[in-house]
């Protein structure tokens, strides 16, 4: 017989928010560190870990952390949707006074999503031998933030 989520006996949920200050768009910042030594502290043995950013201009995504692979996502991202591009919304969109256009940037976003969940067993994420979690810039330099949340038993 299953049991609902509020039936769950040890149940454990924990929420973190991690700050990161960019430097340019488009930028992948390897955050798995930070998201192992979360997990390892939650004392979440079997369970999920969603990793998600709060804005519609930076992404999560899993990919490798090789420097020649990443300068060619760049180039893509870039290539793909360029910056200098007529985008409607740097005309018509609501652009506050210290914001640029920023059209290119919510089109990336498209393709590389707001969140990644990953399982966690035995109190370890369990991503492949070369996946690591990015936090993607696709704008400007600034700060961001990435919730971290860790749910299982």
């Amino acid at each position: 017989m299953l049991k609902s989520t509020s039936e769950a006996t040890g149940l454990k949920v924990r929420s973190h928010i991690l700050s990161y200050q960019t430097e340019r768009g488009p930028q992948f910042i390897d955050i798995t560190d930070n998201v192992t030594l979360l997990i390892e502290q939650s004392g979440v043995d079997h369970g999920n870990v969603t990793v998600f950013s709060r804005h519609t201009t930076a992404s999560i995504t899993i990919n490798e952390n090789e420097p020649h692979l990443i300068a060619d996502m760049e180039e893509m991202l870039e290539r793909i949707l360029p910056e200098l591009h007529d985008y409607a919304h740097n005309k018509w969109g609501h652009v506050l006074d210290d914001e640029e256009p920023n059209g290119h940037s919510h089109c990336q976003h498209l393709f590389l999503g707001a969140s990644e969940t990953i399982p966690i067993i035995d109190g370890a994420a369990i991503l492949g031998r070369w996946q690591r979690i990015f936090l993607v810039e696709l704008d400007h330099a600034r700060e961001r933030e990435v919730v971290v949340q860790i749910i299982g038993e």
